[in-house]
């Protein structure tokens, strides 16, 4: 019976395995956005950025921060507000200080009322986005 321990072993290991890849497979899944949806909406939102029109500066960095907003409550990130779900899923992204620095921007943007955004602060803050739904797999 010297090979009993060994059979054992070699069983336990298996089963061990077999439950591993059950969880994996049937644990935490990612979400399944619209790519095409979120691909055309950000494309709307960045020929919505007119260099010689400033007042589509703050208008598209709002609806960039909007977009990625959707894409969290979609995905179901939990908090009320945008800045409780980038709390929350801070590191699904690859740059969560330019993702806050951006949405800070928006919220400036919202709150005061005198608040002059550059046409770099925009170009910037989208490109912001754009990482930031790219990270998530949005676009």
């Amino acid at each position: 019976m010297e090979g009993g321990p060994v059979i054992f072993i070699v069983a336990v290991l298996i089963v061990a395995i077999f439950l591993f890849l059950a969880i994996k497979l049937t644990g935490r899944r990612t979400h399944k956005f619209n790519l095409e949806e979120y691909q055309t909406k950000f494309l709307r939102i960045e020929n919505s950025l007119n260099k010689e029109n400033p007042s589509t500066w703050s208008m598209s960095i709002i609806n960039g921060d909007k977009l990625l907003d959707k894409a969290l409550s979609e995905m179901g990130a939990p908090g009320k507000t945008m800045g409780e779900r980038l709390k929350k899923t801070g590191d699904k992204f690859s740059d969560i200080n330019a993702v806050w620095r951006a949405h800070k921007l928006r919220n400036a943007i919202a709150h005061e009322s005198d608040l002059e955004v550059s046409y770099r602060q925009a170009a910037t803050a989208l490109a912001v986005y754009r990482q930031a739904l790219k990270d998530l797999g949005a676009i």
